[in-house]
């Protein structure tokens, strides 16, 4: 039996060639230097912020070149596939702030003209390219089940022979087209093994982007390219796709880097440009035990897009850290140039650093400098966008007040040194509810006094300020020395330098005065320019907050 027989005996109908989808699949018109890539992700967990780094690099490489972004799903291990993981994809880039040329939507919807775009619905294709490989004499079925490779591996371990299904260990390689047929016909299970033709004595050279000239021995290893359920595993199936898709660049984890060898056999085996591979150092962290470890897709909640989306971090914040991570010169060119849209950065693969440790401090130092930056009708517009989604009490305050919330969230914000304590969205509640009234009234009040404590004298400072000093059409320094006036009628000092020369003449100074009229008002003793608070809540308000005490 020759080769072609057996491999239409195992796909009798089968009836397009490699041929008919170079065809139905052309080279894409595209400038030169335009690169092609690839977000390729199983739907089997979490989407971190791990996998977000090279896709986030393999959105910017795109937009550098004038070349295309797509999404393909790899869905090919079935078994750990989560409900909803495609979806949850898809919401992690839209998250992300990224946009992407073609591919998948939905679970039901794709776009662009080199789809499918999800791999379990391309099973057409992987079958006419593994019957070619087998027509070709280069794979074959293997039919040895698990027992029978777990005596190849101990069997293996203790002569101390190199592990793996290659060789003299490779039984099946050995039958002869007879025997497969007759065994196939009797309903044998079977895999698809590749029949390689490495010499693990020689050497490959393979260029990485990102790790530079890297050597290997070539690969020797008969690996499973199909598994016996019909469904093609990672090293084949993106081999087919990528050459299919056009793609010119594939970006993956440095875990990946010992494939390179199989890889590269079957690109060869089908004739087939290699694409440019980029292997990327896995972003680390320090677990609650202590250890450093690779994020996982299953453990790891809080390191996940949608919990960085769901607590409130601006998605140019998560951004900028992505880039900080992905080229080592970033942060020296942000300080030159603070004002930039971040696209004019380029990135460049020279510059990608060895596997980072997730820096949960600077992501927030980032997102506290990203929101700074932001208009204050811009930050109310992200806002409500955020609390329509994550806290509708505050969306509807938000909604209802449009103007007086823009007003609030302008305090100390358009200026040369802008406020810088928001890290979150979320903190914008959190730390500035005592803006609005009917969260004000709701609060159970914590008055976080100082160094005036004694409540009577608290409060007749404070009626007194209001209802005798207090003039909302005061500018500030008219407004500061009003306030000095109060603190000298009640003996502490109005003027700093004054009390620093002889502080026992005083019960305190001017700080102790604006202390209890912040806290009188607010509650708490740390606050952004009380003049603008002030003047935004207005003086009924004040009188009804301060006869609260």
């Amino acid at each position: 039996m020759t080769n072609k027989e057996l491999a239409q005996l195992m796909f009798p109908n089968v009836t397009k060639t490699i041929e008919d989808y170079e065809k139905e699949y052309p080279k894409r018109d595209l400038p030169d230097g335009a690169v092609v890539s690839r977000y390729a992700p199983s739907p089997t967990g979490f989407v971190h912020m791990g996998n977000m780094l090279s896709c986030f690099i393999e959105n910017k490489l795109p937009q550098q070149t004038n070349g295309v972004f797509y999404l393909r799903i790899e869905d090919t291990d079935q078994k750990r596939e989560v409900e909803g993981g495609i979806d949850s994809i898809v919401n992690a880039i839209k998250m992300l702030g990224l946009n992407y040329n073609e591919g998948v939507i939905s679970t039901t919807k794709q776009n662009g003209n080199y789809g499918p775009y999800i791999q379990s619905k391309r099973k057409d294709i992987y079958d006419t390219f593994i019957k070619y490989l087998i027509e070709e004499g280069m794979a074959y079925p293997c039919f040895c089940n698990s027992n029978e490779l777990e005596n190849i591996r101990e069997k293996q371990k203790e002569t101390k022979a190199r592990i793996g299904y290659y060789g003299q260990y490779a039984k099946c390689r050995h039958l002869d087209n007879e025997e497969r047929a007759k065994r196939i016909k009797e309903g044998m299970p079977y895999t698809i093994r590749l029949k390689s033709t490495g010499n693990y004595e020689k050497k490959i050279q393979f260029k990485d982007l990102v790790k530079g000239k890297v050597t290997f021995p070539e690969n020797d290893q008969d690996i499973v390219l199909v598994k016996s359920n019909g469904i093609p595993v990672y090293h084949f199936a993106h081999v087919v796709d990528d050459h299919l898709m056009r793609t010119t660049h594939v970006l993956r984890g440095e875990d990946w880097l010992s494939s390179v060898p199989v890889h590269i056999e079957l690109f060869n085996k089908f004739g087939f440009e290699l694409p440019k591979y980029a292997h990327l150092g896995l972003i680390m962290i320090v677990d609650s035990n202590g250890v450093k470890r690779k994020i996982s897709k299953r453990k790891d909640t809080d390191f996940t897009v949608e919990s960085y989306h769901r607590r409130g971090y601006p998605t140019i914040a998560l951004q900028e850290y992505l880039m900080t991570i992905a080229n080592t010169n970033f942060e020296s060119w942000r300080i030159a140039h603070p004002n930039a849209p971040l696209d004019e950065f380029e990135f460049s693969f020279s510059k990608v650093g060895s596997s980072p440790l997730f820096d949960t401090e600077k992501l927030i130092n980032i997102s506290k400098n990203c929101i700074s930056k932001m208009k204050a009708e811009e930050l109310y517009n992200n806002l409500l966008e955020w609390t329509k989604e994550y806290d509708i009490e505050f969306y509807n305050l938000l909604s209802e007040n449009k103007e007086y919330s823009i007003e609030v969230l302008n305090i100390e914000r358009e200026q040369k040194k802008p406020r810088k304590d928001f890290a979150n969205y979320a903190d914008v509640k959190r730390l500035n509810w005592y803006m609005f009234k009917k969260l004000f009234d709701e609060h159970k009040k914590e008055y976080q006094w100082q160094n005036i404590k004694d409540i009577e004298e608290i409060k007749i400072i404070l009626n007194d300020y209001i209802n005798n000093y207090y003039c909302i059409e005061d500018e500030k320094d008219t407004w500061f020395n009003k306030m000095k006036e109060v603190a000298t009628k009640y003996g502490y000092a109005g003027n700093m330098k004054e009390y620093k020369e002889n502080p026992n003449r005083f019960k305190g100074n001017i700080t102790d005065i604006a202390t209890i009229i912040r806290v009188g008002i607010t509650t708490t003793s740390m606050t952004p320019d009380l003049y603008e608070i002030l003047k935004i809540l207005g003086k009924d308000e004040l009188i009804k907050r301060i006869n609260l005490i």
